[in-house]
């Protein structure tokens, strides 16, 4: 079956909304197969108005259908209106471009950038007419693939794909389809010899060529390879050149509502702020700028190409990159967008905004405003090394407030190590304040305090630490909702804590997870992520089947002993560095900014031959905690820092 376009055209009538499946977007490649090109279908397991957004997936279609030896189109998670009509009618899971059929692909990659979407891989795999496990598929199915930040630990998935990427993919993509290509070429359809290739490439992890072992108490005793050839830690692919990729350079144009419809362009890629809870800022590193004049360039021609009026400027600290004053003002105020173009910087660290950067901002539409504290007290500031002290944050608010903002939102994380009910208190007290501030410009400001519980994550420092229960994070949601209740000015809003634990168990389990996930999918577990789907009993039930306890995936501490599912991978990361970070952070001792600061050796530089690559080697005056601003005052120039040794990390 070419398309199975003939028969779905006549079924969209029927469900929610038929724009999710039609493809055809302003900016979509005409994908060109041929039987010596490696066939991907690029899939987001989720619906199309949360996927088309993603980067990722956009950026790997366009490398792939640039290159001579490859071809790629695009799926999403068909909603349950659809898939019921699709299973009703034999219709097999389809890529939106042409509408040709998975099972008709080479490669099926998925994009896994939130644990609670692992029950929708299986059932786009089950949609595409594959078996979900890997061990059952046979030489005519198409190699299963995953990417993206919870492919860190893709243990809980190793039973159902072939392989994962770890890392950058930008690079490594074109290696993978050079090596399934000349498997083309050659006739080889063995499936374990064709993951043998795959697992030869750096940066690829194929966890069917690792053999898995317990202890007799039931804990992970190791994952050892299975052939000589197979490396024993694979590691992480780094992009050392942001330049090099300027990608999309088309980005897609949706035609229909999508979150984030705008214009997105990446500014920089690591962190090295070093907070401790953020899994992101550590499996990132090290910093790598795009250059300034690239980025004016990529807004302009996008901005041109797409009709959109606004632009987010996109990274983990967007007010972190250098000269960023500069580059806001030159996109409001370029004459060819006649004052009608508005940028939202979506991550903004408090000790980076500036008046100036609300100033520049402030010209176009405003958009939201987003602060991210993360704790309520200095005290757990300190612990997490999120190290923004209360005089940051009212300043930050007070720029945005004296610019004409009246509505801003306040993000917190609850259930960190070591937190008291004074620190989670906190959060009302700094929030009343900001409030307090706003009222001196403008006679109902507003704040909107948002808490999400805290998940201890793969390759950061408090991966030792076990996570708050369930009936302690609800009751402090309810501490901070009783506090806030009588507020004006203050509206409070939080993560369900059934989901936060739920996701707990997925993201820090080992291979036997997968049996749980397949339980969960299997009685009706599917959008897990959507609040009218999440069950958290289908996952305590299935849990109890294969006699596996929350208690011991999630609620307990790991010690420095113990093997972690993910410790035959590497994020690049030193483990003795990310221990004596732990210890750091039950002393309350935080850490500057690397990029100011003597080297603290955690592997992200040295490891891969790679520095962090900023516009500027001068420190910001006034210490390590720098601004947009004043990057920009020392000048624009790119440049590498190399990383300064300090005494090793055992010592400090």
């Amino acid at each position: 079956m070419e398309s199975v376009w003939p028969a779905l055209e006549p079924l969209l009538m029927q469900v929610q909304k038929p724009a999710r499946y039609i493809g055809g977007e302003d900016g979509a490649a005409v994908p060109r197969h041929h039987p010596a090109k490696v066939a991907w279908l690029l899939t987001y397991p989720d619906t199309y108005e949360i996927g088309l957004p993603n980067q990722g997936l956009q950026i790997l279609a366009e490398i792939l259908n640039e290159r001579s030896d490859a071809v790629a189109e695009r799926s999403y998670a068909p909603w349950s209106d659809l898939e019921a009509l699709l299973r009703e009618h034999a219709i097999p899971l389809f890529s939106v471009d042409t509408h040709r059929p998975a099972a008709a692909f080479d490669v099926i990659a998925f994009n896994l950038s939130a644990e609670l979407v692992y029950t929708n891989v299986l059932n786009c795999l089950h949609l595409a007419g594959l078996p979900v496990r890997a061990a059952d598929r046979h030489a005519g199915h198409p190699l299963v693939g995953a990417g993206g930040h919870c492919a860190s630990n893709p243990e809980p998935l190793a039973d159902f794909v072939d392989f994962f990427v770890l890392g950058d993919g930008e690079e490594v993509v074109g290696e993978i389809s050079a090596v399934l290509a000349a498997d083309k070429a050659a006739g080889t359809t063995d499936r374990e010899a064709r993951r043998r290739h795959l697992g030869a490439i750096p940066g690829v992890y194929v966890p069917a060529l690792y053999d898995v072992t317990y202890r007799a108490d039931g804990r992970l005793a190791a994952v050892t390879p299975r052939y000589p050839e197979v490396p024993e830690q694979v590691e992480k692919r780094t992009v050392a050149d942001l330049a090099e990729w300027p990608y999309p350079r088309r980005q897609l144009v949706p035609l229909t509502e999508v979150v984030h419809d705008r214009l997105n362009v990446e500014v920089f890629r690591g962190c090295t702020r070093g907070c401790r809870f953020c899994q992101a800022g550590m499996i990132t590193r090290p910093v790598r700028e795009r250059p300034a004049d690239q980025v004016r360039e990529m807004v302009a021609t996008g901005l041109r190409r797409t009709g959109y009026d606004e632009v987010s400027l996109t990274s983990l600290s967007t007010a972190d990159f250098s000269g960023i004053e500069g580059v806001v003002a030159d996109v409001v105020n370029d004459p060819a967008n006649g004052g009608r173009v508005s940028v939202s910087l979506p991550s903004l660290r408090v000790d980076a905004f500036t008046v100036g950067i609300a100033g520049e901002i402030q010209k176009g539409r405003r958009t939201g405003l987003t602060f991210a504290p993360e704790g309520g007290t200095w005290r757990i500031r300190q612990v997490i090394n999120k190290l923004i002290r209360e005089e940051d944050l009212y300043g930050a608010v007070e720029s945005a407030y004296s610019q004409g903002w009246r509505r801003m939102k306040l993000y917190f994380l609850t259930g960190l190590p070591t937190e008291t009910d004074e620190d989670t208190l906190g959060i009302a007290r700094l929030a009343r304040h900001c409030v307090e501030i706003g009222r001196k410009y403008h006679k109902n400001p507003s704040v909107t305090v948002s808490v999400g519980g805290f998940v201890p994550k793969p390759f950061t420092p408090f991966q030792w630490f076990g996570q708050n229960t369930l009936a302690e994070l609800t009751r402090k949601m309810h501490l901070l909702r009783d506090e806030l209740r009588r507020d004006r000015g203050v509206q409070f809003k939080w993560h369900d804590p059934k989901a936060t634990t739920v996701e707990g168990i997925v993201s820090r389990g080992d291979r036997r997870l997968g049996a749980v996930i397949e339980d969960v999918w299997r009685h009706g577990g599917t959008f897990q992520e959507w609040t009218e789907h999440f069950d958290l009993d289908l996952w305590l039930d299935a849990l109890d089947r294969h006699a596996m306890t929350v208690e011991d995936l999630v609620y307990r501490h790991r010690t420095e002993e113990e093997v972690l599912p993910w410790d035959h991978l590497s994020a690049g990361l030193h483990k003795d560095f990310l221990w004596q970070d732990w210890r750091d952070a039950l002393d309350e001792v935080g850490l500057e900014d690397c990029r100011w600061t003597p080297c603290y050796d955690c592997g992200a530089c040295t490891g891969y031959g790679v520095e962090h690559v900023v516009a500027s080697a001068v420190p910001p005056a006034g210490g390590s905690q720098g601004t947009g601003q004043d990057l920009a005052a020392a000048g624009e120039v790119p440049v590498t820092l190399l990383p300064r040794r300090a005494e090793p990390v055992g010592a400090r």
